[in-house]
């Protein structure tokens, strides 16, 4: 579904900065995987995310999505088949628009621009309902005014309205508080198996990282080191995680956020 090969990307290339951030990783993605992913600050995450959806061109290699070469394509683009989430609650959605102004933008009608029928207005009453927050009642406030929480949850519901052929989830939890944290997993979870998305979450959360979904990889210097699904992983503890990080990067763990969770 999701193919990517030796792909490799290196910031400020030939200057004192230099950075090589994704280095000859090769990972491929069966359809319906939700593959949880984690790793250290600078362990080339978020920029793996940013290389599949388009914010950059790597240097070399190839990424295909659902057998198309989309290593050239614009984000824009892609940005038809890929949903992304940040850790921002504020990114993903339009703060001055009205929720429903909002849910016309992800359903495709162009928001305030074009006419959003009574049967729109029931869908998206419908679909926000499922959120169990009460935000079908106050389709005309501004998003603006919402939650982190809420905000993060309708975006959430955006992203998959129509369902997307793959799912980035970059540490979506992280900015929010635990009880929050824990609800918008859960629809996560409920949405993504509902539809049958495939998906790959970036998370802090070592133990979460084992909850959710099929298959975990653990990415460390631009590189997959650990990939990890099944039976195998069923067994895993976080001191598994921990141990079995130490063992292929010959280092320890040493983020504390990880590490506190």
């Amino acid at each position: 579904m999701l193919k990517i090969t030796h792909l490799s990307k290196t910031f400020n290339p030939g200057t004192v900065n230099e950075k090589p951030v994704l280095q000859d990783l090769s990972l491929h993605i069966e359809k319906g995987d939700f593959v949880t992913v984690i790793g250290a600050n600078g362990a080339g995450k978020s920029t793996l995310f940013n290389a599949v959806s388009g914010s950059f061109i790597a240097d070399s290699g190839k990424i295909f999505l659902d057998g198309k070469d989309i290593t050239l394509m614009p984000e824009y683009k892609r940005a038809r088949d890929i949903g992304r989430l940040f850790q921002d609650p504020m990114r993903g959605s339009a703060p001055g628009m009205t929720i429903e102004e909002n849910l016309a933008l992800a359903a495709g009608h162009g928001g305030w621009l074009s006419t959003v029928s009574k049967a729109d207005k029931k869908l998206f009453r419908e679909r926000l309902s499922l959120l169990n927050m009460g935000l079908e009642d106050r389709m005309q406030q501004q998003v603006g005014l919402l939650s982190g929480g809420q905000r993060q949850a309708l975006t959430l519901l955006m992203a998959t309205f129509n369902a997307p052929k793959l799912l980035l989830l970059d540490e979506h939890t992280a900015a929010l508080d635990p009880a929050t944290a824990e609800k918008v997993l859960e629809l996560t979870e409920n949405i993504v198996a509902e539809e049958k998305i495939t998906c790959m979450m970036v998370t802090h959360n070592m133990q979460s990282a084992l909850d959710l979904g099929n298959r975990t990889i653990m990415m460390d210097n631009g590189k997959v080191i650990f990939d990890v699904s099944g039976e195998e992983r069923s067994k895993l503890t976080v001191a598994d995680l921990l141990e079995q990080f130490r063992k292929v990067s010959g280092k320890a763990l040493d983020n504390d956020r990880m590490l506190l969770t």
